[in-house]
């Protein structure tokens, strides 16, 4: 199985060359974890990326492994990745990172971003009209690709061995619907343009990095900001995980309260995400205006398998 990431990987680092910013094409799952793909939004990414995560965290929150290509030095770092917004209730352990340098002391200055990350390994990269050459970050011996699918496959294992994900050797689906209600915000984000929201309302991107989501504020984390396509005013989305109606409701209005007043948007908009409309809500919205509701829906299929006869 590994033999075959080089390719993924080679293809992945060619792309980055160019403006093509779709990832469809790549596998959703790596040695039973999710993969998540971007060269940017909108304008490529300084900082592509490739990240496995685990059905229950996110880009957005978690730690996890990670390879990041910073384009100006041809360097790919494979990283003990750390989420930049949200902190998830666990971490790296501390041998890692004690005895590992971020991303700012191996560079040696603050960089563009996820500087805070570990490094595990640095790569220096050579490109040629049809192959990739991998160089130790001295630049003076040359990696064979089998190191380079060795490295992927130790920090991998470690990782699962740390989380006590048993590996599964038969696909499944279970990463196309949503194992974990966090998955949600991100399944959103993914396909935004084949949503209804994404028909009316636009990401917020800036050099090519996403910022809608797990939106920083001085009082919390939005979970999506986005902008209306015809007025251009910011809508504030929250998802109802795990908690009350009320609660919902008061976050949607506390951000939309620090919108109106940092943003300077007097016609900022609410929308609450929920798997039911239930009483509790309908009551906690009468009297609250600008906010509506959207109800998400997971649509599992079964297909008579017909075997020869």
């Amino acid at each position: 199985m590994m033999n075959e990431w080089i390719k993924i990987l080679n293809k992945f680092l060619f792309q980055t060359q160019t403006n093509d910013l779709k990832y469809s094409t790549y596998p959703k799952e790596w040695s039973d974890l999710v993969l998540r793909i971007s060269f940017g939004m909108g304008v490529p990414a300084r900082i592509p990326w490739i990240a496995f995560i685990t059905p229950e965290m996110k880009v957005s929150e978690g730690f996890y492994p990670v390879y990041l290509y910073y384009k100006e030095s041809q360097t790919l770092i494979l990283a003990y990745g750390i989420s930049e917004t949200m902190q998830y209730s666990k971490t790296w352990p501390e041998d890692i990172m004690s005895t590992h340098d971020t991303l700012t002391e191996h560079f040696g200055k603050k960089v563009a971003r996820y500087g805070d990350s570990y490094v595990y390994k640095s790569y220096k990269i050579k490109f040629s009209e049809n192959k990739i050459q991998y160089f130790d970050n001295d630049k003076k011996s040359l990696l064979s690709e089998n190191i380079i699918s060795s490295d992927l496959e130790e920090i991998v294992e470690n990782y699962k061995k740390l989380l006590s994900i048993k590996s599964n050797s038969t696909p499944t689906s279970r990463h196309g619907v949503f194992y974990m209600e966090k998955q949600l915000e991100d399944f959103i984000i993914h396909n935004w343009n084949d949503t209804e929201l994404g028909k009316k309302y636009k990401l917020i991107i800036k050099d090519g990095e996403l910022l809608s989501q797990q939106y920083k504020t001085d009082i919390g984390f939005i979970d999506i900001l986005v902008k209306d396509k015809e007025t251009n005013s910011h809508v504030v989305i929250e998802l109802k995980k795990n908690q009350t109606s009320d609660d919902t409701v008061g976050q949607v209005t506390r951000y939309m309260g620090w919108v109106k007043r940092k943003l300077n948007d007097k016609d900022v908009k609410g929308i609450i995400i929920a798997g039911a409309y239930d009483k509790k809500l309908e009551y906690a919205l009468e009297y609250v205006e600008n906010v509506n509701v959207f109800i998400y829906e997971v649509d599992f299929k079964l297909t008579e398998f017909k075997g020869i006869i």
